[in-house]
């Protein structure tokens, strides 16, 4: 339109005439909202939440009092280029297995295990993730340069003083989780340890899925100057894990969350037996 008006000084009735089409579409301005602030608000989740999908990005605007669903989200999580990449996994020959007792109730089955990183000036150190199976809540985690049996005792006491101990507890074939101070310390507070077998981490799947997240949410996102700012930034991280993050197993409730509304109804049916 705008090449035969000016090239041929045609007036916008002629112009219309030999392209057909009709002048009131030409003249017509879109009225539609381009979500201006939702893509923005979404870009800033995005950008600070680097490994959370659109579903839990919609969760966090919901919460925010956003009225969207998770259709737009979608759409305009698709037109911001925030698609997560995703590693394709090679399929495994599955062969079956007696499965052992599934975990009901908080507090009931814990799993346990280490992932190491480095330092910004090349130094190793290591992190030791607590998981609760049904809850997802992270009791604790402690970051250190070398940690042995006895800090794993330690780290478990100071969690049973405060909120209990698990009845089973999984961890794979590590020397710490074979030591003698984490057999004993089982022992005395009626604890059973539940081994996986040799190179068979599905046998842990849940703090397996939970260093996962904590690697590509955590560790993957920071370069630590120093061990104690990754053990500060490893808390920031674990606290938001409880409270805040949706997760997607629990219905898109936090863990703590889920822990709560579990207390409230146990609660109130054993008031009912009563």
């Amino acid at each position: 339109m705008a090449f035969l008006r000016v090239g041929f000084a045609l007036s916008e009735r002629r112009a219309c005439r030999v392209l057909g089409l009709s002048r009131s579409v030409h003249r017509y301005r879109s009225v539609k909202d381009d979500q201006a602030a939702l893509r923005l608000r979404l870009r800033d989740l995005a950008a600070t939440r680097v490994r959370y999908g659109y579903r839990r990005l919609h969760v966090l605007l919901r919460r925010e009092g956003w009225p969207v669903n998770h259709k737009r989200v979608y759409r305009l999580y698709r037109l911001e280029g925030l698609t997560l990449r995703r590693k394709a996994r090679k399929k495994r020959l599955s062969l079956p297995r007696v499965p052992r007792p599934v975990a009901t109730e908080p507090q009931a089955e814990w799993g346990m295990d280490f992932l190491s990183d480095r330092l910004a000036d090349g130094r190793r150190f290591r992190v030791l993730t607590l998981v609760d199976h049904v809850s997802r809540v992270s009791p604790a985690m402690e970051a250190g340069a070398s940690l042995t049996g006895a800090h794993v005792v330690a780290l478990l006491e100071g969690v049973a003083t405060t909120g209990g101990c698990p009845q089973r507890l999984c961890v794979d074939n590590g020397p710490e989780f074979v030591s003698k101070a984490l057999d004993a310390w089982c022992h005395q507070r009626g604890v059973q340890l539940v081994f996986s077998r040799p190179g068979k981490p599905t046998d842990n799947p849940f703090i397996e899925a939970f260093n996962s997240r904590f690697r590509d949410e955590c560790l993957d996102q920071h370069w630590f100057a120093s061990l104690e700012e990754a053990r500060q930034t490893i808390e920031a991280w674990r606290v938001e894990y409880n409270g805040q993050r949706p997760h997607g197993a629990l219905g898109q409730q936090t863990p703590a969350e889920f822990a709560a509304r579990w207390k409230r109804e146990h609660d109130r049916s054993a008031e009912v037996a009563d």
